[in-house]
């Protein structure tokens, strides 16, 4: 294993050499603005661990959801249940579903009920401009959630009076139909986007009716834009398996997620404003017998309403970054009960450069007021040295709490019991990287380890005991991870090379309860590599492998294809998803469906 762990690396390293040798500085890559924090900075300029997904990206692997785009990522570990994101979790580096925050143009869509539903509200790709994955301990950023990382989605400016139709059919009886449009008027510009995808299912009982709505406005152009953002997603499906045990094969969900959002950003002087208010609302309807609500049915309502004022100010001295944010969460619930709670939280950071802005400094802390719980502290810093051009190692260490959710809190059936009791989780975590970005490479090497404290077990002593929540598990967690891109051209046609690597392991303290639920099965080993290619005017094929190991020993590799071809206004595509059968699971043993197809055709309106 050590003899792995240090190929991997020296591999690496000899890329990054490489690199130095045969390429320049400059790509439109790294002039993107990470903006998702209280200081704005260039990609290739902050100290951390930050990877993007651009539009072009996920429009050439073909994939149709943000679930399966995030799947190419090293780190990150999506646990899926069914074809086309019908449900999935988000997890990095080992950390849980609700360790991770999700974001939509800075929006914190976090799900208080149970972390569950946060991939809800993950935007159809039409929309997208790019997604931000940013990894390691973010909490003195965002605030809890931010436990392992952080996800920003980011949407599309402006459409420039375009609109498309588009219509899949494939697998399972699956057919969808998407049409997005977008208009620029003196003093505002609009996207509009609605679709609808239903499936009869890969096994019994996993068919599912979809639907999702987004309009993006900016008003006021010409002199302060005001954003809007609101967005709907209905998802009616059958849950073979999805939740309880295997043999659950009945049971049955509808879940509608919402948001309305309005921010702006004003500059005046050396201070940088943002102020933002939203409202996040989910209804979740679960029923153990499709046919037969009666026997087991559970009803959740949850709002979150909250307010943000986020400014940065620039000085000899460096840039200060702060904000203030409010969220009032209400639950309604005929299992959870009736339940709210009011959050404050304060952030400060101050960013330095030294030495010819080679070195950069960023203290900064997050203080949390729970109504619940009430105060934490979040401290952190993150630290970056150039060594050359465009050569950067850099570290980062922060302390990261988890609130436990309501259904932790709360829950109750025959044979599950929550704790009012809980404590929140923490962790104290540490990462040491190096990344090369240029035009043709963008290579990172990193090195982290988390000390988990407290983390949420379900446990019993005798086997016939329900289960119930407690504060029992003390979780190290190791690891390394490399991602390495590179772009060059063959006959004027660029092509786009792409691997990662991760290797996590998990220390885990020894319970003194019989038996545990607690089923901490991150990814061991894992592997991810594409190729996206051109080799003919108008077309385009993407090739994408999957390998992953997990804790609990088993492993599984997936092979995908997608392939685009243009035609005037018409753009033909192909998806092929698990082309070699394989069978495998990701979550709850629920197994993934094998070989299947998804083709398309759409039409551009210009």
């Amino acid at each position: 294993m050590k003899n792995r762990y240090f190929l991997a690396f020296f591999f690496s390293c000899s890329l990054i050499g490489f690199a130095q040798q045969n390429t320049q500085k400059g790509d439109s890559l790294q002039e993107v603005v990470i903006s998702s924090s209280r200081i704005d900075l260039p990609f290739n300029e902050n100290s951390r661990t930050i990877q993007l997904i651009t539009a072009d990206d996920i429009k050439k692997s073909g994939v149709s959801n943000v679930a399966d785009a995030l799947q190419q990522i090293a780190g990150i570990d999506i646990r899926r249940r069914g074809t086309s994101g019908m449900q999935a979790d988000l997890y990095i580096r080992g950390g849980s579903f609700d360790q991770t925050l999700l974001l939509i143009d800075g929006i914190k869509v976090d799900d208080a009920q149970t972390g569950h539903h946060s991939m809800n509200l993950a935007l159809p790709i039409e929309v997208i401009k790019r997604i931000e994955i940013i990894k390691g301990p973010a909490s003195r950023v965002f605030g809890q959630n931010a436990f392992t990382g952080a996800v920003n989605i980011v949407t599309k400016d402006s459409l420039d009076n375009d609109a498309s139709l588009r219509v899949q059919a494939g697998s399972y009886g699956q057919i969808s139909a998407a049409i997005t449009a977008g208009v620029s008027l003196n003093e505002s510009s609009h996207i509009l986007h609605f679709s609808k995808n239903s499936s009869n299912g890969y096994r019994y009982n996993t068919d599912f009716d979809n639907q999702n709505f987004v309009l993006k406005s900016t008003f006021n152009t010409n002199r302060l834009p005001i954003n809007m953002l609101v967005a709907l997603s209905e998802k009616n499906f059958g849950a073979n398996g999805f939740y309880s045990s295997p043999a659950a094969i009945e049971q049955y969900e509808e879940t509608k997620a919402s948001l309305v959002g309005f921010s702006t950003t004003i500059k005046k002087g050396n201070f940088t404003w943002k102020p933002r208010v939203y409202w996040r609302r989910n209804e979740d309807e679960y029923v153990f017998i499709r046919k037969n609500p009666s026997i087991y049915r559970n009803v959740h309502i949850s709002n979150k309403i909250a307010a943000e004022l986020n400014g940065s100010y620039t000085s000899n001295a460096g840039v200060t970054g702060f904000g203030l944010e409010t969220a009032k969460v209400v639950l309604s619930s005929n299992n959870l009960g009736d339940n709210n709670r009011f959050v404050s939280t304060l952030f400060l950071e101050h960013r330095v450069e030294l030495f010819n802005k080679k070195l950069d400094i960023t203290p900064g802390v997050a203080l949390t007021y729970f109504s619940d719980f009430k105060f934490f502290a979040f401290p952190g810093v993150d630290v970056g040295y150039e060594l050359l051009d465009n050569l950067k190692v850099y570290g980062n260490l922060g302390y990261t709490y988890r609130i436990p959710t309501f259904t932790d809190l709360n829950y109750k059936s025959p044979n599950t019991i929550g704790n009012p009791d809980l404590e929140p989780e923490k962790a104290f975590s540490q990462e040491i990287g190096v990344k090369w970005n240029t035009v043709r490479f963008n290579v990172s090497v990193a090195v982290f380890n988390r000390n988990s404290n407290h983390l949420i077990d379900y446990v019993k002593m005798q086997l016939t005991d329900p289960w119930q929540a407690q504060n029992i598990q003390d979780v190290t967690t190791k690891g390394f991870e490399t991602q390495l891109l590179y772009q060059f051209n063959i006959n004027s046609f660029n092509q786009k090379l792409q691997f990662g690597y991760s290797f996590i392991q998990n220390d885990i303290a020894q319970s003194t309860f019989a038996f545990s639920q607690y089923s901490l099965n991150s990814m061991k080993h894992q592997f991810v590599g594409s190729y996206a290619m051109q080799f003919l005017k108008n077309f385009t094929n993407t090739v994408s492998y999957r390998y992953a190991e997990r804790t609990a020993g088993s492993s599984y590799s997936v092979v995908d294809l997608g392939a685009a071809y243009r035609l005037r206004a018409f753009e033909l595509s192909l998806f092929a998803n698990n082309i070699f059968n394989t069978e495998y699971t990701e979550t709850n043993l629920v197994p993934m469906p094998k070989g299947n197809l998804l083709f398309g055709i759409q039409y551009n309106f210009r």
